[in-house]
Protein backbone atom coordinates (compact mmCIF):
# COMPACT_ATOMS: atom_id res chain seq x y z
CA UNK A 1 0.00 0.00 0.00
CA UNK A 2 1.10 3.53 -0.70
CA UNK A 3 0.30 6.47 1.57
CA UNK A 4 0.17 10.12 0.50
CA UNK A 5 2.61 12.33 2.47
CA UNK A 6 2.34 16.04 3.24
CA UNK A 7 4.86 18.01 5.34
CA UNK A 8 3.91 21.51 6.52
CA UNK A 9 6.12 24.01 8.36
CA UNK A 10 4.30 25.76 11.22
CA UNK A 11 5.10 28.68 13.51
CA UNK A 12 3.37 27.34 16.64
CA UNK A 13 3.58 23.56 17.03
CA UNK A 14 1.22 23.29 20.02
CA UNK A 15 -1.47 25.40 18.35
CA UNK A 16 -1.11 23.42 15.11
CA UNK A 17 -1.18 20.06 16.92
CA UNK A 18 -4.44 21.13 18.58
CA UNK A 19 -5.92 22.22 15.25
CA UNK A 20 -4.92 19.12 13.28
CA UNK A 21 -5.89 16.76 16.12
CA UNK A 22 -9.38 18.26 15.97
CA UNK A 23 -9.42 18.20 12.17
CA UNK A 24 -8.37 14.54 11.98
CA UNK A 25 -10.26 13.52 15.18
CA UNK A 26 -7.13 11.82 16.55
CA UNK A 27 -3.91 12.63 18.35
CA UNK A 28 -0.57 12.47 16.50
CA UNK A 29 1.07 9.05 16.10
CA UNK A 30 4.41 10.77 16.87
CA UNK A 31 4.91 13.97 18.85
CA UNK A 32 8.26 15.64 19.52
CA UNK A 33 9.23 19.15 20.61
CA UNK A 34 9.57 20.31 17.00
CA UNK A 35 7.56 17.74 15.04
CA UNK A 36 4.23 15.89 14.90
CA UNK A 37 2.96 13.21 12.53
CA UNK A 38 -0.45 11.67 11.96
CA UNK A 39 -0.65 8.31 10.15
CA UNK A 40 -4.23 8.41 8.91
CA UNK A 41 -6.03 5.43 7.43
CA UNK A 42 -9.03 7.30 6.02
CA UNK A 43 -7.79 8.84 3.82
CA UNK A 44 -4.43 7.06 3.85
CA UNK A 45 -2.01 9.94 4.49
CA UNK A 46 1.20 10.57 6.42
CA UNK A 47 0.66 14.18 7.51
CA UNK A 48 3.62 15.82 9.26
CA UNK A 49 4.27 19.29 10.66
CA UNK A 50 7.48 20.78 12.03
CA UNK A 51 8.97 24.04 13.21
CA UNK A 52 12.23 23.47 11.31
CA UNK A 53 11.49 25.41 8.12
CA UNK A 54 12.19 29.04 7.37
CA UNK A 55 8.64 29.87 6.19
CA UNK A 56 5.27 28.46 7.25
CA UNK A 57 3.38 26.49 4.62
CA UNK A 58 3.59 23.31 2.58
CA UNK A 59 7.19 22.14 2.44
CA UNK A 60 6.83 19.11 0.19
CA UNK A 61 4.54 16.30 -0.91
CA UNK A 62 5.37 12.65 -1.17
CA UNK A 63 4.42 9.02 -1.36
CA UNK A 64 5.38 6.60 1.39
CA UNK A 65 5.44 2.92 0.50
CA UNK A 66 4.95 -0.09 2.75
CA UNK A 67 7.03 -2.27 0.46
CA UNK A 68 10.57 -1.65 -0.87
CA UNK A 69 9.48 -3.11 -4.23
CA UNK A 70 6.88 -0.31 -4.57
CA UNK A 71 9.64 2.26 -3.95
CA UNK A 72 11.87 0.60 -6.55
CA UNK A 73 9.01 0.67 -9.08
CA UNK A 74 8.43 4.41 -8.48
CA UNK A 75 12.16 5.07 -8.87
CA UNK A 76 12.28 3.07 -12.11
CA UNK A 77 9.28 5.02 -13.47
CA UNK A 78 11.02 8.33 -12.71
CA UNK A 79 14.24 7.12 -14.37
CA UNK A 80 12.36 5.88 -17.46
CA UNK A 81 10.63 9.26 -17.76
CA UNK A 82 14.06 10.97 -17.52
CA UNK A 83 12.97 13.00 -14.50
CA UNK A 84 15.67 14.81 -12.55
CA UNK A 85 16.09 12.79 -9.41
CA UNK A 86 18.10 13.06 -6.23
CA UNK A 87 18.68 9.61 -4.80
CA UNK A 88 19.43 9.79 -1.08
CA UNK A 89 19.46 6.03 -0.56
CA UNK A 90 19.31 5.14 3.13
CA UNK A 91 19.11 8.35 5.14
CA UNK A 92 17.61 9.82 8.27
CA UNK A 93 15.03 12.55 8.58
CA UNK A 94 11.89 13.31 10.57
CA UNK A 95 12.69 10.86 13.38
CA UNK A 96 12.99 7.95 10.93
CA UNK A 97 15.55 6.02 8.89
CA UNK A 98 14.28 5.64 5.33
CA UNK A 99 15.24 4.72 1.81
CA UNK A 100 14.29 7.68 -0.39
CA UNK A 101 14.65 9.69 -3.53
CA UNK A 102 13.30 13.09 -4.65
CA UNK A 103 11.81 14.43 -7.86
CA UNK A 104 10.43 17.90 -8.62
CA UNK A 105 7.36 18.64 -10.72
CA UNK A 106 7.37 21.30 -13.49
CA UNK A 107 6.06 23.94 -11.05
CA UNK A 108 8.95 23.30 -8.63
CA UNK A 109 7.03 21.24 -6.05
CA UNK A 110 9.30 18.69 -4.39
CA UNK A 111 8.05 15.08 -4.18
CA UNK A 112 9.65 12.67 -1.74
CA UNK A 113 9.31 8.93 -2.46
CA UNK A 114 10.30 6.85 0.56
CA UNK A 115 10.08 3.58 2.46
CA UNK A 116 10.48 3.90 6.24
CA UNK A 117 12.87 1.34 7.70
CA UNK A 118 12.68 2.29 11.40
CA UNK A 119 11.96 5.08 13.86
CA UNK A 120 14.94 6.85 15.44
CA UNK A 121 15.15 9.11 18.53
CA UNK A 122 16.44 12.23 16.71
CA UNK A 123 15.05 14.38 13.88
CA UNK A 124 18.10 13.92 11.65
CA UNK A 125 21.40 12.10 12.17
CA UNK A 126 24.06 14.35 10.67
CA UNK A 127 27.63 15.40 11.29
CA UNK A 128 26.60 19.05 11.40
CA UNK A 129 22.94 19.52 12.25
CA UNK A 130 23.59 23.19 13.01
CA UNK A 131 24.51 23.75 9.35
CA UNK A 132 20.89 23.28 8.32
CA UNK A 133 17.70 24.33 10.04
CA UNK A 134 15.63 22.86 7.24
CA UNK A 135 13.65 19.67 7.56
CA UNK A 136 16.13 17.63 5.47
CA UNK A 137 19.13 18.30 3.28
CA UNK A 138 18.31 19.22 -0.32
CA UNK A 139 20.16 20.42 -3.41
CA UNK A 140 20.02 24.14 -4.19
CA UNK A 141 17.45 25.55 -6.57
CA UNK A 142 18.81 26.25 -10.10
CA UNK A 143 18.51 30.03 -9.62
CA UNK A 144 20.80 29.80 -6.59
CA UNK A 145 23.33 27.81 -8.61
CA UNK A 146 23.20 30.13 -11.63
CA UNK A 147 23.62 33.26 -9.44
CA UNK A 148 26.66 31.88 -7.62
CA UNK A 149 30.06 33.07 -8.81
CA UNK A 150 31.67 29.85 -7.61
CA UNK A 151 30.36 26.30 -7.72
CA UNK A 152 27.73 25.66 -5.05
CA UNK A 153 28.28 22.67 -2.80
CA UNK A 154 25.53 20.08 -2.87
CA UNK A 155 22.99 20.36 -0.09
CA UNK A 156 23.55 23.79 1.47
CA UNK A 157 20.65 25.01 3.61
CA UNK A 158 17.73 25.61 1.27
CA UNK A 159 15.11 28.30 1.80
CA UNK A 160 12.24 25.79 1.88
CA UNK A 161 14.18 22.73 3.05
CA UNK A 162 13.53 20.48 0.07
CA UNK A 163 14.77 20.13 -3.51
CA UNK A 164 12.47 22.85 -4.79
CA UNK A 165 13.34 23.89 -8.31
CA UNK A 166 15.24 20.88 -9.69
CA UNK A 167 14.51 21.19 -13.42
CA UNK A 168 12.62 18.16 -14.70
CA UNK A 169 15.00 17.86 -17.67
CA UNK A 170 18.22 18.37 -15.69
CA UNK A 171 20.98 15.85 -15.14
CA UNK A 172 20.00 12.93 -12.92
CA UNK A 173 22.49 13.59 -10.11
CA UNK A 174 22.60 16.66 -7.90
CA UNK A 175 26.29 16.47 -7.03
Amino acid sequence: MKRFHVHVHVDDLAKSVGFYSQLFATDPARLEGDYAKWMLDDPPVNFAISTRGTHPGVDHLGIQTDDPAELAAMKARAEEADMAMRNEGTTTCCYARSEKHWITDPQGIAWEHFHTLENIPVFHEAEDIAASDSACCAPPAPAMVEAAAEPVACCPPATRGKPIGIPVTAAKNCC
